[in-house]
């Protein structure tokens, strides 16, 4: 079962980083012909200007998820690294603990705006702006979720070395740490 289930992650993260490839290549697509509308032929596209915003929006959320599963967020670790095994492993329980309480406001900031960005339009494309702000329900859940299985597998002494060392900085080898994660 376990093993299921670690395929069918990889697979859905796979399919986000598709998704994050084709959206950064659609908005510079959309970026670069409207450039060329503009300065070649004196007109242009402005569905393009607002979808390239949005689809920068959802590939910066849907990137936050990603980068949080690798480990590649920013962290303090000239400070984590002064400290032996047993402080790093309280460092990173807290941590996850700070990153699942400020997810679930996050999730619940979208929650509580779903109502009104669900009544508001867009200006070109008519779209209702759930469309673009309800990827906070993604990113917050999205985060919670993986604070909670790493705070899980750090309070059972499941959690490696190699994320310990990833953790403190020590340890730069991440393709190799997002395999077992």
């Amino acid at each position: 079962m376990g093993l299921i289930m670690q395929r069918a992650t990889d697979t859905f993260y796979r399919i986000l980083e598709f998704l994050l490839i084709f959206l950064l290549s659609a908005m510079a697509v959309m970026v670069f012909v409207n450039v060329v509308l503009r300065y070649g032929f004196n007109s242009g596209l402005n569905i393009s200007d607002e979808l390239s915003r949005y689809f920068f929006v959802w590939l910066t959320f849907i990137g936050a998820v990603v980068a949080f599963r690798e480990h590649s967020h920013v962290g303090v670790e000239t400070l984590v690294m002064l400290f032996g095994r047993k402080g790093r492993i309280i460092c990173m329980i807290l941590a996850n603990i700070i990153i699942i309480a400020v997810s679930a406001i996050f999730f619940w900031g979208t929650w509580k705006q779903a109502p009104i960005n669900a009544s508001m339009a867009a200006p070109v494309t008519k779209l209702p702006m759930i469309w673009v702000y309800g990827i906070g329900f993604f990113t917050g859940a999205g985060v919670v979720l993986i604070a909670l299985e790493r705070l899980f597998r750090l309070l059972t002494g499941r959690v490696t070395e190699e994320e310990i060392a990833a953790f403190a900085g020590e340890n730069m080898d991440l393709e190799h740490l997002s395999e077992r994660v």
